[in-house]
C-alpha cells in the first residue's frame, strides 16, 4: 500500500469507531459539521512511524448505497478521498452484519484493514472468530480490538501499511472453495 492521504474509519453506528478513532488520534481530534448538513464527524491525525496522516470518524453506515443523510455523508467521504485507506470496523458480536459492509467496500476496490472491534464482549458470549481465516478469505489485514481498553490498536496502528485492495472475484472464490 502506499502512503494514504487519510485514513476514513467506516462501519455501523455503534460498533465502537468513535472510542477506536479516540484512541488513534488522541488528542487531535476535533468535531466537524459535513458541508450543508448538520450531520457530525470527527476528524483528527494518526501518527505511524513518525509520518502525520488525516484520520476522520465517520457517520455510522449500513451500507453504501445511502438511506439517509447520515450514509450519504459516509458515501461522500469516501468517494472525494483521493488515496483513502479505510478502516472497516465491525461489532464482534455482530460479526455478519458488518461482514456486509466490509464486501461492499472491497467490491468498491478500497484499500482497506478491518477491526474487529467488542472482541471481548463476543468472548463472553461464546462468539469465536477465526480471524486467520477471516483474514485469509478475504484477503486485507484483520486485527481483533477492545477500543474501550485500547487492546489491538498498536497491532490496527502496525498492520495499516499492509492495507490492501483485494479482488471481490477472488474473494468470492475463496469463500466458496472454503466451503
Amino acid at each position: 500500500m502506499s502512503d494514504p492521504s487519510q485514513i476514513l474509519l467506516v462501519g455501523h453506528p455503534n460498533v465502537g469507531k468513535s472510542v477506536l478513532f479516540n484512541r488513534l488520534a488522541g488528542a487531535s481530534a476535533t468535531e466537524s459539521n459535513y458541508p450543508g448538513t448538520t450531520v457530525d464527524y470527527a476528524e483528527g491525525e494518526l501518527v505511524i512511524d513518525g509520518d502525520t496522516v488525516p484520520i476522520i470518524d465517520t457517520p455510522g453506515t449500513f451500507s453504501l448505497d445511502p438511506r439517509d443523510r447520515a450514509e450519504e455523508v459516509t458515501v461522500e467521504l469516501l468517494e472525494d478521498a483521493a488515496d483513502v485507506l479505510v478502516v472497516g470496523v465491525i461489532d464482534a458480536t455482530r460479526f455478519e452484519r458488518g461482514l456486509n459492509l466490509v464486501l461492499e467496500l472491497i467490491e468498491r476496490g478500497y484499500e482497506l484493514v478491518v477491526a474487529i472491534n467488542m472482541w471481548d464482549q463476543a468472548r463472553r458470549k461464546g462468539i469465536d472468530i477465526d480471524t486467520e481465516r477471516v483474514e485469509a478469505l478475504l484477503d486485507v489485514p484483520v486485527v481483533p480490538t477492545v477500543a474501550t481498553k485500547g487492546r489491538g490498536v498498536e497491532t490496527l496502528k502496525r498492520r495499516i501499511h499492509e492495507a490492501r485492495s483485494p479482488s471481490i472475484e477472488n474473494v468470492q472464490t475463496r469463500v466458496r472453495n472454503s466451503s
